[in-house]
């Protein structure tokens, strides 16, 4: 089988080559900025020419880009899509229900969600860790000192959300409202409120201040856009913010970001990293290694859990879902459910070495038998294919 993959910006895509070369498929890549996800008959010109040119048999993409059903369709060829972001608004788009289309997701509520929806070609597939390359790199690369921290988190903190630029001109009742909907998402651990929180009563208000833009063959709706776009960013920067201040009272903490750290007091800024050649090597040096997923994944685990476990980091994250599914809580990784019971775990575990390393052990020979880049692909192209 040959196999056109779309490229963007989405971190594992290299894996998941590597994986498509191990098990005997050939593809061929294709990189395009688009400014619009579902129409572009430029770019579905040039795909349809390297489809029949390269004799591709199916089109791969991280996420869904509509457009790229439109080419399928016509050419009668699968278009598999693994997502990587919940909710996906580009897939409230009515050519999801094309035959063409299989889509896995990582994250189990938008499998059930598009389910029920009537989309027939859906199954969960959470994400992965190439070991694999993770241990080439920390066996043969460069010194690993300089990555060497107490506590450290890799991320975003969203300082610039659309939240923030809005709130202004909102009547104070609807920012009152808001405000209190995203203290109330930060007090709940393991689920998502936002959406459910926007009432037909606000909506109705609401839509006077924030105009939703979408595509003709777009079903998506304001509560789904702004609970996510915008309430959920904003959820995930105070989230983000309180907890690194709060562990910076007590013990030594950087962060390592593109964002703006001015406000996080007593946090020690690391700079930027790499994907590839520095972040596995936080992961790896760093006595604990954060994890805060946005609330815009209601149950799925995000790359950045797989990540840090594939590295043999110690891994402290907020409670998901479908966490259990896979790991066990201070067994291969530990939970946290409020920011005081973080500050009190990572004192903990920074003052008990052994039993720290044995949960990251753990971890790490979990991934490394059960969760690799291959396996998954493996499970993806059986079904695609057929033979499951």
């Amino acid at each position: 089988m040959r196999i056109l993959v779309y490229r963007w910006k989405a971190y594992n895509y290299l894996d998941i080559l590597e994986a498509f070369t191990e098990l005997g498929y050939e593809y061929v890549t294709v990189e395009q900025d688009l400014e619009c996800y579902d129409e572009d008959r430029e770019f579905e010109e040039k795909l349809f020419g390297i489809i029949l040119q390269e004799k591709c048999d199916m089109v791969f993409s991280v996420n869904y880009f509509a457009l790229v059903t439109s080419v399928c369709t016509k050419l009668q060829i699968p278009y598999v899509v693994w997502t990587c972001d919940n909710p996906l608004i580009s897939m409230y788009n009515r050519k999801v229900f094309e035959s063409c289309n299989y889509f896995f997701s990582f994250d189990k509520t938008n499998y059930l969600e598009f389910r029920e929806l009537g989309v027939g070609h859906i199954w969960y597939l959470p994400l992965a860790v190439n070991t694999k390359r993770l241990n080439y790199l920390l066996e043969n690369g460069s010194s690993l000192a300089a990555y060497q921290n107490d506590i450290s988190f890799v991320g975003s903190l969203y300082e610039r959300n659309s939240y923030d630029m809005l709130r202004p001109e909102l009547p104070e009742y609807l920012q009152g409202y808001f405000d209190a909907a995203i203290w109330a998402q930060q007090c709940v651990n393991g689920g998502n409120i936002l959406e459910e929180m926007l009432t037909v009563d606000v909506l109705g208000q609401l839509q006077e201040y924030f105009k939703l833009e979408k595509s003709k063959d777009s079903f998506s709706d304001l509560g789904l856009i702004f609970s996510t776009t915008v309430l959920g960013f904003k959820t995930a920067q105070q989230q983000r913010q309180r907890a690194l201040i709060e562990l910076a009272k007590k013990y030594p903490v950087t962060i390592y970001s593109n964002s703006n750290t001015r406000d996080l007091y007593g946090v020690r800024y690391g700079g930027s990293l790499d994907y590839w050649s520095e972040m596995p090597k936080v992961f790896y040096g760093s006595k604990i290694n954060l994890n805060f997923t946005i609330p815009n994944i209601k149950s799925g685990l995000p790359l950045r859990i797989w990540d840090v476990l594939g590295c043999g980091g110690f891994l402290m994250t907020n409670f998901q879902a479908e966490i259990p599914y896979y790991f066990k809580h201070k067994e291969d990784l530990v939970c946290f459910e409020s920011v005081e019971e973080l500050v009190e775990l990572a004192g903990y575990y920074l003052a008990h070495d052994g039993e720290r390393k044995e949960i990251a052990m753990r971890g790490y020979q979990k991934v490394c038998q059960r969760h690799t880049y291959r396996e998954r692909v493996c499970e993806m192209m059986k079904i695609v294919s057929g033979s499951e």
